[in-house]
């Protein structure tokens, strides 16, 4: 299928491309699609076994203009094939965008019209396919071949400012050609295309003040030395055509309103050489007594100047700060005005711009000048104090009437009228001083303590006597010296510990006197008293250095046996005359806690351990104590139950490594009662309690290695069960070692029960010496003679030991004798 060269030459581009292709011929033009091989292949997928030419489409690209108004449709090409002999057989179709609404062919010519008329700025090229069938067969005749309609486009949309009107600005005297602003037109026609879209600029408003370049559009300014202050703003009106300017093309406007910015090109003005001003002499220092401005014609920071007084006299008197809001000066006092000294005073101001431009320095000196006199004004003032703050002193104890200082005012006028005084008593509820009223003497109204006050401020007021009304004011600090009126003493708010273990020599506390009267009486000294007899537990030693040490006279306390000593102590100062009391001690005796730093211990009282076990509640102790009451008041009583109920209390009191309680909260109560009910049938019954259980495996192996028990230094151990207790002769140190080392045990077994519990052990060895301990069969068994001597070297709980044995072991030996 071939273009006709005549059809497509519908505008200058097809004129040139008509001249290519009759220039080179048919054969230069692209093609679109063509047969791959020889061989046709036909819609039906069967292959023509006979060769035939080559055919394909030859076509070109297709173009009609837009805003077409004819009367008729407007050719827009041709579609023939070479298998189109003329003879109506070939059939041209047309699919694609716009194909049959605005594009349609001739079926059997091939001539594409476009029926409707086109907007390029809306779409600008359409994309359809063409196809050559048989028209009798509907065979395909040539492949189906993709061209191009593009809309060709006429200048049918003037140049458009989307953004108007604009806004701009540009320094007052800027040189000429400084850029201002720069537009730029926007135009729907086709750039690539003719002058449709070529837009030249030009001002149609704003010369000579401003130009524009044509093709850039940039805006600059065309007048040099433009005054903000002769005129600010500007209107500027901007032109952009299409065509290249041309006639006949279209056109669009904008406004550009350009203010010029502000520049410093304007110095500081006074409005008047010369000022006068009225202060009269009661000003107060620092308050502000006047002001003044310069004008500046410029704005912003450019307007912003700093005042100063430039003559030293004015300095002196007066000081000037400047108010940037108001670009004022503000004129306040320095030092006090007095009329009868001098009355006027002269001032050189100056105001000077803070913000330079060196541009504009060729206009001279950015700054001005002016003088301000100022007259004083006679006023009435009030006296005058010689001194703005007075402190006196006065010694504690002083007899009223006792003279404190004296105040002095003077009228500063020149009648120098008489003063009075006067003491404000509302500043302080009570009134200890009083002033002459013509001499200013003060004095006492009551006698002074520095302990209850140290100090007394007062203010103290001065009147005329011709005019009452002017008050001047003095603030007087009064300090009240201290004189040794009150005696030492020790404070004895909290009692003083006592361990039970402690050594003849040792010092129990340091004490610490108190002295309300001032430290400068000298140092403190400490003794007993001397109309006592001599303290057979406790001495006192002076450290010289304001303390004492309370000592121990002897060694060891028990709690049991007195908790409570009392220890008189005399302590003196060195005051002027020398004052001393006695304070008498309460000195408390408790079993020290052990702390955590190996033998240290730490000075608190312990509850004993049968009242407070770590972990063991009043509830269980008493349900373990019940227990064994029951036992005991079988008909089989004897010795060895009391001894099981001291080994009992020694158990609980040594559980002392559990510094904290296993129930946390006190709503968290768990208390296991653990009872032993069965009495069974006496020693030949063992099937009731397996006595295995109350056995230490351990302890049968140790056994052999235990050393021969010596008489007389025999140690019991007694374990407590349903079944009859076993006698145990083993030495001192081995039994104390046995029961630490099983404490030990206990508190670091893991796998036990979060509670505590009681642990018993027994340990029978070979045999005893002695014998059955049984009170059956036995008339009179009496225990061996003991020695607790060594027991003195044990823990508090070692002591405690020692004398419960001691306290019960008569009655034992009478139960056991029983």
């Amino acid at each position: 299928m071939r273009i006709p060269a005549t059809t497509a030459c519908l505008c200058p581009l097809l004129i040139c491309l008509c001249f290519i292709q009759k220039s080179y011929g048919t054969s230069q033009l692209r093609p679109s699609v063509r047969a791959q091989s020889n061989q046709t292949k036909h819609p039906d997928g069967e292959r023509d076994v006979h060769h035939r030419p080559k055919r394909g489409w030859i076509w070109n690209q297709f173009f009609v203009l837009e805003e077409h108004i004819g009367p008729e449709a407007q050719h827009v090409g041709k579609l023939h094939s070479n298998s189109d002999k003329g003879d109506g057989s070939v059939r041209y179709l047309l699919t694609g965008e716009g194909a049959g609404t605005i594009f349609v062919i001739n079926e059997v010519t091939g001539d594409i019209h476009a029926s409707k008329s086109l907007d390029r700025e809306k779409k600008g090229h359409y994309v359809l396919h063409a196809q050559a069938i048989d028209r009798y067969t509907n065979r395909s005749l040539e492949p189906e071949s993709e061209f191009i309609i593009k809309v060709q486009d006429v200048n049918d949309n003037a140049p458009k400012f989307p953004d108007g009107p604009f806004a701009a600005a540009v320094p007052e005297m800027a040189d000429v050609g400084t850029s201002v602003f720069q537009l730029t037109a926007t135009d729907a026609d086709d750039p690539t295309y003719g002058n449709s879209a070529k837009i030249v600029y030009s001002i149609l408003q704003g010369q000579p003040y401003f130009s524009v370049d044509p093709k850039t559009g940039v805006i600059r300014t065309a007048l040099s030395n433009m005054d903000r202050e002769a005129r600010e703003r500007y209107s500027v009106v901007v032109q952009a055509k299409d065509m290249a300017g041309s006639v006949g093309g279209l056109s669009g406007s904008t406004t550009i309103n350009v203010t010029l910015t502000d520049v410093n090109d304007n110095p500081p003005k006074f409005p008047q050489k010369n000022y006068q001003l009225y202060v009269p002499e009661s000003a107060q220092i620092g308050k502000a007594v006047g002001k003044i401005k310069a004008n500046d014609e410029d704005l912003g920071v450019n307007a912003e100047m700093r005042y100063s007084i430039t003559n030293a006299e004015g300095k002196a008197m007066f000081s000037i700060t400047t108010d940037t809001d108001q670009k004022e000066g503000i004129i306040s006092l320095r030092l006090p005005l007095n009329y009868e000294k001098r009355k006027v005073h002269t001032l050189h101001i100056e105001g000077v711009n803070t913000h330079r431009d060196p541009r504009f320095s060729h206009l001279g000196a950015f700054k001005d000048t002016t003088t301000l006199r100022i007259i004083i004004g006679d006023v009435d003032e009030p006296p005058v104090f010689s001194i703005d703050y007075y402190i006196m002193d006065v010694y504690e104890n002083s007899p009223v009437g006792t003279e404190v200082g004296t105040v002095t005012a003077q009228d500063p006028d020149s009648t120098k009228s008489p003063v009075r005084y006067f003491i404000d008593h509302s500043e302080e509820e009570q009134v200890y001083f009083t002033i002459g009223l013509n001499n200013g003497v003060i004095k006492t109204t009551r006698s002074l303590d520095r302990e209850d006050v140290a100090w007394h401020n007062i203010t103290v007021m001065a009147s005329e006597v011709d005019n009452p009304s002017l008050v001047s004011h003095v603030p007087i600090t009064i300090q009240v010296l201290d004189v040794n009126d009150n005696a030492p003493y020790i404070a004895r708010d909290d009692e003083i510990i006592v361990c039970e273990t402690s050594r003849a020599g040792q010092v129990i506390q340091t004490v610490r006197p108190s002295d309300k009267d001032n430290f400068a009486n000298g140092r403190f000294s400490f003794a007993l008293p001397i109309d006592l007899p001599v303290n057979p537990n406790f001495t006192l030693k002076d450290n010289e250095d304001n303390t004492a040490s309370i000592m121990a006279r002897r060694r060891q306390f028990s709690q049991s046996e007195q908790d409570l000593y009392q220890l008189p102590v005399v302590v003196k100062d060195g005051g002027e005359p020398v004052l001393s009391s006695t304070s008498t001690l309460n000195l408390r005796v408790c079993v020290c806690q052990r702390g955590g730093g190996g033998s240290s211990r730490v000075k608190a009282c312990r509850v004993p351990a049968f009242l407070s076990t770590a972990g063991l509640s009043t509830g269980a102790f008493i349900a373990i104590l019940l227990c064994i009451i029951i036992l005991l008041g079988r008909r089989q009583e004897s010795g060895w139950r009391w001894h099981a109920i001291v080994v009992l209390f020694v158990i609980l009191r040594s559980k002392k490594g559990k510094k904290e309680p296993l129930i946390i909260s006190e709503e968290d109560v768990r208390e296991n009662v653990v009872t032993y009910d069965d009495e069974g049938g006496g020693e030949e019954d063992t099937e009731a309690f397996d006595i295995a259980a109350l056995r230490n495996p351990a302890g049968a192996e140790r056994r052999r290695l235990r050393r021969e028990v010596r008489p007389g230094t025999e140690g019991w151990l007694v374990a407590c069960g349903p079944q009859s207790p076993s006698l145990v002769l083993l030495d001192t140190e081995d039994m104390h070692h046995v029961i630490r080392q099983k404490v030990v045990e206990a508190d670091r077994d893991t796998s036990g029960p979060p509670y505590d519990s009681l642990q018993t052990y027994s340990y029978e060895g070979r045999g005893s010496p002695t014998g059955s301990v049984s009170s059956l069969g036995l008339a009179q068994v009496l225990p061996p003679e003991l020695s607790y001597s060594d027991l003195e070297d044990w823990v508090p709980e070692g002591h405690t030991l020692s004398r419960l044995f001691e306290t019960e072991l008569s009655e034992t030996e009478q139960t056991i004798a029983l």
